[in-house]
């Protein structure tokens, strides 16, 4: 089953690019605008071999792993203690649900005030949009903790940290993945718009640059790269997401079936 599935997979992907080459050779849309996929793979072979594009890609996973990594260990942190602590979830409720909304580009003044067009721009950036992905699917998970498995742990004495050690943890885990998967997307996305408005080094600058100076096949070329990418930080994290949740019955049910 996943061999059709990949099979079928790699032909939809073969009648895209037959589909890019064609549009823009058929005139269905000018070259200028759209080149065919011939002219946008030579781009991305010659960016390839250009040391300036490892840099550029470099600068973009440095900026996007730091801040997923401050957004992650930030959203665990608190989620748990506003879970633990008494009344310490109703107090901050409506600030959570104030800030939650703001959108992170809405940000970019702000941070470019305070950091410039420096790496603390990209990372204000990230780590703002990626934290509430954490931070909300972590109170999801603890409010899904067993009531009797609560009060069993409490009627054994088990201090706090212990219940949160063996009893909430093990089961906002699967919300805590799902968090991070969903915060890596985001960390990526708020990277390359941080680099692409602000100019601040990586891959989104190089597109600007590319785009600016009329290099249409290059900028294809970056964005298929910043494609792949995306693709690749999706499989690591789902990757991840099975080893951490081995145990766990859904994972185990997708790898019977």
């Amino acid at each position: 089953m996943r061999g059709g599935n990949a099979a079928l997979g790699a032909a939809g992907f073969a009648a895209f690019l037959l589909l890019a080459e064609a549009v823009p050779r058929l005139g269905l849309v000018r070259e200028d605008y759209f080149p065919p996929a011939s002219r946008i793979a030579d781009a991305l072979g010659a960016e390839l071999v250009d040391g300036a594009f490892w840099t550029a890609l470099g600068d973009t996973l440095t900026g996007w792993a730091a801040g997923l990594a401050i957004a992650v260990v930030a959203g665990i942190v608190i989620g748990v203690l506003l879970s633990v602590v008494p009344y310490l979830r109703e107090a901050t409720a409506s600030t959570i649900e104030f800030l939650r909304p703001i959108p992170s580009v809405a940000l970019i003044p702000l941070a470019v005030l305070l950091y410039g067009t420096e790496l603390g721009s990209v990372l204000l950036l990230v780590v703002y949009a990626s934290f509430w992905q954490v931070l909300i699917q972590v109170l999801y998970g603890v409010q899904d903790v067993d009531p009797v498995a609560e009060e069993t742990a409490r009627s054994y004495g088990l201090g706090t940290w212990a219940r949160v050690r063996h009893v909430l943890w093990p089961t906002a885990l699967p919300y805590v993945m799902t968090g991070v998967r969903l915060a890596a997307a985001v960390a990526l996305i708020l990277a390359i718009t941080a680099e692409l408005v602000i100019g601040a080094p990586g891959l989104g600058a190089r597109i600007a640059v590319a785009q600016t100076s009329q290099a249409v096949p290059e900028m294809y070329a970056l964005i298929v790269v910043t494609g792949v990418l995306g693709l690749l930080i999706n499989v690591g994290a789902r990757s991840v997401e099975r080893r951490a949740l081995a145990w766990h019955q859904s994972v185990r049910g997708e790898v019977a079936v």
